[in-house]
């Protein structure tokens, strides 16, 4: 259900919130969703003034910790925030109703955060076409003067004809894109019998885009059926326009230093709205089955992945991110001289000289020509295909014992979970939650004893300490290893034990 906002008369994107108002949890779920969260080792950008925002050892900046909505309707509080609706009561907007003017009161830092973060930020909204003459162009934007060289490749991706919608996300400079593709058929020699557009808007988080992705889907239908009708388009960026800084560099506003410290911990994962039925960490999952294990290890090792497959390219984005939800780490102070592991969503060769500046990065394209640039990526997904022409790491392509084992917990976990959702009408647990967190606390395992084993008065690492890992002392050795010089072990030693089981 949509609600035209009272800031401009044209404007039909704004969720209206449920009529029902239960007490208790529902509205505490409810607001939870609005709520900001960030890795705990979350870094500036180099082209961000946001510190985090964007970009961090997890996939996302500062983000809101969801609210899940479970194939029976029920909205679950985020697994990684224990006390979530404790606060959220704290702080459930409807208790300012009951403050008296007189009364003094005090912001909280947590409040504060919220409220800074549900300000308006998009930067740029636009529309992309194709012509059958000049190919790919961008047909109209605001603002006017917004640098867009190269975004008509990015909404409109190669070989998107074949489709008949599709969704993008993407990067672009400092900020990152969503665009909405439709492809109609008209009746029109000029056309080709095929009028094919997309909608797109720019922002410098992507964990936010997904509020407006039926906005867009809308916007692109209009279009395609009576083209050059912009005037929703201008309402809508007049109304959600980020306000950008008087030195004029194109980047928004930092979340201001002295809030920043409420957002960290409230939750170890961005959110972004998932379209298909089954939640795309679930199908993720599903689809690589315990391959998984394998790119859970590369993405802890924050390497180069590239993910190739054809239209569409939306399903692919959210294997990106999920991709990136693999390598969150909760425990301050680790991961912080790693390269950031940036999700870069789709990318085409305009990208290439971009992509060769990077140590760390998981895109995903639609161009085969991808393949041979061997240089650009250490890792490259084939749809369920995982290889790599890097010797150090075909060992890692091997699952261990340990790797089949995790899996097979998590499966277990799975299955009960969607039993318990079946039989007991569990509303709090969502299989999203249950998957990040899985690859969480493993994490979180791993550096704890391996900071444990490093300021103990035997720094070395036996077949007993990587059992406690839950890695295993034989098949997992050259991860280990890897995982040490990365993260900078560099004082611990490794028992000659692990070098044979």
């Amino acid at each position: 259900m949509v609600e035209r906002s009272d800031r401009a008369p044209l404007l039909d994107w704004e969720e209206v919130p449920s009529a029902e108002k239960p007490s208790g949890a529902a509205p505490a779920a409810a607001h939870a969703k609005d709520r900001l969260a960030s890795p705990s080792n979350s870094r500036t950008s180099p082209g961000c003034s946001a510190p985090g925002f964007g970009w961090s050892s997890g996939p996302g900046g500062p983000t809101p910790s969801r609210s899940v909505s479970n194939a029976d309707g029920c909205s679950a509080p985020p697994a990684t925030s224990s006390n979530l609706a404790d606060r959220d009561e704290a702080l459930h907007p409807d208790n300012e109703e009951h403050l008296s003017d007189s009364e003094p009161t005090e912001v909280s830092l947590e409040d504060r955060m919220v409220k800074w973060e549900e300000k308006d930020q998009i930067v740029s909204v636009f529309v992309v076409t194709f012509n059958t003459r000049s190919g790919n162009m961008l047909e109209w934007c605001l603002p006017k003067d917004m640098d867009l060289e190269g975004v008509e490749f990015k909404a409109i991706a190669s070989g998107s004809h074949r489709v008949t919608t599709d969704f993008i996300y993407f990067r672009k400079g400092c900020y990152f894109g969503l665009a909405c593709f439709a492809n109609m058929a008209v009746e029109s020699a000029v056309e080709r019998g095929a009028r094919m557009k997309s909608v797109g808007i720019l922002s410098p988080s992507y964990t936010l885009l997904y509020r407006y992705m039926s906005f867009l889907e809308h916007q692109v239908r209009l279009q395609l059926q009576t083209p050059g009708h912009y005037s929703p388009l201008e309402a809508f960026y007049e109304d959600k326009r980020a306000l950008l800084p008087p030195s004029g560099d194109g980047v928004v506003t930092a979340c201001p230093a002295n809030a920043w410290g409420a957002a960290i911990n409230h939750s170890m994962h961005p959110e972004m709205k998932i379209t298909h039925p089954a939640g795309c960490m679930s199908q993720f999952i599903r689809f690589f089955g315990e391959q998984i294990m394998v790119l859970w290890k590369l993405a802890l090792l924050r390497r180069r992945i590239l993910i190739f497959s054809p239209p569409p390219v939306g399903v692919v984005c959210y294997r990106v991110y999920c991709c990136c939800c693999l390598a969150n780490i909760s425990i301050p102070g680790i991961g912080v001289t790693v390269p950031e592991f940036r999700p870069f969503f789709y990318v085409n060769v305009a990208d290439i000289s971009a992509l060769e500046n990077e140590l760390s990065y998981v895109a995903c394209t639609t161009e085969k020509i991808f393949e041979e640039k061997k240089d650009l990526y250490d890792v490259y997904v084939d749809n369920q295909n995982v290889k790599t022409y890097r010797d150090g790491l075909k060992p890692l392509l091997r699952l261990s014992t340990a790797d089949r084992e995790k899996y097979r917990k998590l499966t277990e976990q799975r299955q009960m979970l969607l039993y318990s959702q079946e039989e007991n009408g569990d509303c709090v647990s969502s299989e999203e939650d249950l998957f990040i967190l899985f690859f969480l606390e493993q994490n979180n395992r791993i550096f704890q004893t391996l900071s444990e084993v490093a300021g103990s008065p035997d720094p070395t690492l036996t077949q007993e300490s990587v059992r406690a890992m839950g890695l295993d002392p034989h098949g997992d050795r050259l991860f280990l290893l890897h995982l040490l010089e990365i993260y900078g072990y560099d004082t611990l030693l490794v028992s000659e034990q692990l070098c044979c089981s």
